[in-house]
Order: C-alpha cells, then sequence, then structure tokens
C-alpha cells in the first residue's frame, strides 16, 4: 500500500447539523475494565465524530470489535494506529508484520467505515468549522534522545541500562523497513506532502498517537522512554501547517498544553492501575475542537 496511491478509496461526507469533535486514545481493551468503559461509550448528540488516536489493543479481533462498536454509534470515527495495534503480538492469529500487518488493520477499518490515514483527510462542518481532520501515522525514529546521549545507539543503551525499554523492540516489526526509524522516516515523508496539498484556508486538526513536538515528553517520569515517543522531523508542522488543534496519546497522561499558540490534548485512558489512582479522565471522550475549558 502507498498513501498516495489509495488515499482516494473512501469519498467525504458532510456533518450533520450540530454535534462535537470527540477523542479518546489508549483505550487498551484487553483489560476487562477497560473494555466495559469502552461497552459504555455514546454520543451525546447524532452528529458526534470521535477521533481515536491508537492504542485500541494488540489482537486483531479486539481492535475491530471495539472500532466496530464506536462506528455503530457515531457519526463518525476516524482512527490511528498505535504502537500497540503495530504489534505482532504472539496471542494473536495474524501474524502480519509491519507494512502487512498496517495494510491489515486499514483494510478491516474500511470495512468497518472507520477513517483511517490512508483515506481523503475529512471536513468537519461542525461546531467551529470548517476544520480538516488529518488522521496520521507517523511512528518514531529515536530523535528524542535519552538525557546525555547524543546517538541512537547510546539514547538505546541507557534504557536498556536503566531497565526502561519500551515492548517495541520485541513485537513492533519495520518488515520490509531495515528498522523502525526507516519507516518512520518514509512515513513523514509521504505525510508532509498530503498536508503540503491541503487548502491553507482550512485549518487542521491533526490527530497521531504520538506528541509532533518533544515538550510533552519532558514529564515522563523516565526520561529515557521518550525515544519512542515521536520524531524531531514533526516538531513545526504545526506552525508550518494552519493547525487549529493537535491530538495525541500514548504518554498516558491526559492534559492539555499550548505551545506557539497551537493547542495540543492528549486524550488517553490509559491502563486500570493508572486511572484507578488518579481517576477517570473527566470527561473520558474529550472535546477538541473548538477549545472548551479542561
Amino acid at each position: 500500500m502507498t498513501t498516495e496511491n489509495r488515499s482516494e478509496a473512501q469519498p467525504e461526507r458532510s456533518t450533520p447539523t450540530g454535534g462535537r469533535l470527540l477523542a479518546v486514545s489508549d483505550l487498551h481493551i484487553s483489560y476487562q475494565e477497560n473494555r466495559d468503559l469502552v461497552e459504555k461509550l455514546q454520543p451525546s448528540h447524532p452528529g458526534d465524530w470521535l477521533l481515536v488516536a491508537g492504542d485500541v489493543a494488540e489482537i486483531t479481533t479486539s481492535i475491530e470489535w471495539a472500532l466496530g462498536l464506536l462506528a455503530e454509534r457515531f457519526a463518525r470515527v476516524v482512527w490511528v494506529p498505535g504502537n500497540h495495534e503495530l504489534w505482532t503480538h504472539p496471542e494473536d492469529p495474524v501474524q502480519l508484520r509491519g507494512v502487512a500487518r498496517y495494510e491489515h488493520l486499514v483494510e478491516r477499518c474500511r470495512r468497518l467505515g472507520v477513517v483511517t490515514p490512508e483515506d481523503p483527510y475529512p471536513v468537519w462542518e461542525g461546531p467551529g468549522g470548517p476544520v480538516r481532520i488529518a488522521p496520521l501515522f507517523l511512528l518514531y525514529d529515536y530523535t528524542f534522545r535519552a538525557p546525555g546521549t547524543t546517538t541512537k545507539e547510546a539514547s538505546l543503551a541507557a534504557a536498556y541500562e536503566s531497565g526502561i525499554v519500551c515492548a517495541d523492540e520485541r513485537m513492533l516489526y519495520p518488515d520490509p523497513f531495515p528498522d523502525r526509524d526507516s519507516w518512520c522516516r518514509e512515513r513523514v515523508r509521504l505525510t508532509e506532502k498530503r498536508l503540503a496539498a491541503c487548502d491553507p484556508d482550512v485549518p487542521l486538526v491533526l490527530v497521531n498517537h504520538y506528541p509532533l513536538v518533544r515538550q510533552p515528553t519532558e514529564i515522563l517520569w523516565y526520561p529515557e522512554f521518550a525515544q519512542w515517543c515521536g520524531t524531531e522531523l514533526t516538531a513545526d508542522w504545526h506552525t508550518r501547517f494552519n493547525t487549529a488543534a493537535m491530538i495525541y496519546g500514548h504518554l498516558h497522561i491526559p492534559r492539555r498544553t499550548t505551545y506557539d499558540g497551537v493547542p495540543f490534548t492528549e486524550v488517553s485512558l490509559g491502563y486500570p492501575r493508572e486511572w484507578r489512582k488518579r481517576g477517570l479522565p473527566d470527561p473520558l471522550l474529550r472535546e477538541v475542537f473548538p477549545q472548551t475549558a479542561g
């Protein structure tokens, strides 16, 4: 699959009058408590859209179940892959790796009517619109390096020495690319070309599993983990392109920050051990545009 050849597979649809533009990420429904929460998610208006910023689950059938349920309830569901969806998990009957796994997930989403990074960017015509929703799939390239290191090799060595190593190193394969950073650079190239071709008069809502800038990772308890959280190649995208909002997950630190006047919202649920301690995000489905308090 190439973005250039397959990105026009789904026609754009109009937005019903009213509704809200909502977002969530890191549902991790392999945990029953989280699956129970997903079963209860409902729109408050027939025109509500839901942006899902990755890490729904690891097993293909679970990913399909959750996205299918949400697609039945919301006017539109937009999904981007997180690292967990891209794992080739030993318990998943689908043992595809790398690009082939991603392509398989895209095809399953299309059958469900879920928008993916390979489809036309839909335009939200609801309150505050129009804005163009741009689901992104970019990965990471180890340029958010561990403190005191200047190379990928040294950064990874520091992570292994500290014991803070992402499971991606065991289960997220880059096939047919030689490594994950090469796959990331190709995804950045393809996506940058698509964003540059968008009408600059229509603001963008950028949706990615990882933040486009490094600053959100600065509050991680384990700074070595930042190298699995994005790429420096996207550091200026929120200013280069006409960006109304940037939505991400992955860090499991739900909050809203602003960089160069652009609001960044982390919309994760996270693992039960995390939300039981601090409480569920309130609301769990964040209204991400137009910006509201909280």
